[in-house]
């Protein structure tokens, strides 16, 4: 069986120009060929170069009638064909060394490769950042300009790439075909079901850099860090609120725009995040991923876990100002405080009383 021949297919943005030249090439080599062709005949006159032009247009034009079976998409010859069917059947013949990834495509494999040379060719004018790829430099770039050109027709969200929007879409649809093989829960992201195979993996990749402190996510430590760096650079136009985070910013804005883009679908309540819908969603399907190692008790939340096992823990961090009595739940904590305010309806003292007795016994 003879080696898969490279396919002239235009790919990524990076073998554009490289691609416009082989076909250029191609066109004038084409168009040699029909002269020489007419010009070799006995007894005809060579023909003009514009009539030349007319009956290579017709050949190429012919040419271009090879069509997909699969999916109608036409190709100029043969070889693009077969370079194309791949899509459909599978075939991946080019094969990294390093990892044992395949390609339907040399040049595919050729761009792969950078991911192990750790070549980055193209970089950022504005800020210095490198990138093995052109294209992904031209994504990043929209980080400087704003530019989102790609838009979703459901609800105008605006992304800087294509893969973003797609992604993007499945909140629409409710599609989730990231399925984690331990547990078999879906995600809409091929990076939402990475982070989570952490969670069984118990791998924390992300240091803090100041306390040492590890993280399952980036954005988590992100958001850790703003405990050292006490800064809230993005503010709210609407009410002036001030954010640590740009995304805690967006999801904030959201309370003053009304935009509720995140749909339950088995009973059609709207979120303004993803993560309020995810936890919602913990309802209907009566999951609790968040066990107690001490009493086997099951949560829908990390938060409600974590605050349970201070039971265990015998740490009470909330301390009382007033008296120094201390509780191991800020709730507890609060309620404790209407002892020492002026107003103490009847209920509300009856409760704190309860807690008196609780924290006793804790």
């Amino acid at each position: 069986m003879r080696d898969p021949e490279p396919c002239r297919i235009k790919h990524t943005e990076d073998t554009e120009q490289q691609t416009e030249l082989m076909e250029e090439s191609e066109e004038n080599e084409e168009l040699s060929e029909v002269e020489e062709e007419h010009h070799d005949k006995p007894g005809e006159k060579p023909l003009s170069r514009s009539k030349t032009k007319n009956t290579f247009l017709k050949k190429r034009k012919a040419n271009q009638s090879i069509t997909c079976t699969q999916c109608g998409k036409s190709f100029t010859n043969k070889q693009n064909l077969e370079c194309h069917m791949r899509v459909h059947n599978g075939e991946r013949p080019f094969t990294c060394d390093q990892c044992g990834k395949s390609f339907t495509q040399p040049t595919h494999l050729k761009g792969h490769m950078r991911i192990h040379t750790g070549e980055k060719t193209h970089t950022c004018d504005q800020c210095g950042k490198s990138f093995p790829y052109k294209l992904s430099l031209e994504f990043h770039m929209r980080a400087h300009t704003g530019e989102k050109p790609f838009t979703c027709d459901q609800c105008g969200k605006s992304f800087t790439q294509p893969a973003h929007l797609k992604g993007h879409m499945r909140i629409h649809t409710g599609e989730k075909p990231f399925t984690c093989d331990q547990c078999g829960k879906s995600f809409t992201q091929p990076a939402h079901l990475k982070g989570h195979m952490r969670s069984h993996t118990g791998e924390k990749p992300f240091v803090c850099g100041q306390c040492g402190k590890r993280f399952t996510k980036q954005g988590t430590l992100k958001a850790h860090l703003t405990v050292h760096m006490n800064e809230k650079p993005h503010s709210c136009s609407e009410c002036g609120k001030s954010f640590s985070l740009l995304r805690s910013l967006h999801v904030h804005q959201k309370t003053h725009t009304g935009v509720r883009e995140y749909l339950c679908f088995e009973c059609e309540k709207t979120f303004t995040t993803a993560s309020s819908l995810n936890l919602h969603q913990k309802i209907h399907t009566g999951e609790k991923p968040y066990k107690c190692l001490h009493c086997d008790k099951r949560f829908t939340q990390l938060g409600n876990l974590k605050r349970h096992e201070k039971i265990h823990s015998r740490e009470k961090p909330h301390t009382c100002d007033q008296c120094g009595k201390s509780f191991s739940i800020k709730s507890h904590l609060k309620l404790h405080m209407k002892i020492h305010s002026v107003e103490k309806p009847h209920s509300d003292v009856h409760k704190s009383s309860s807690l008196e007795s609780e924290s006793s016994l804790e």
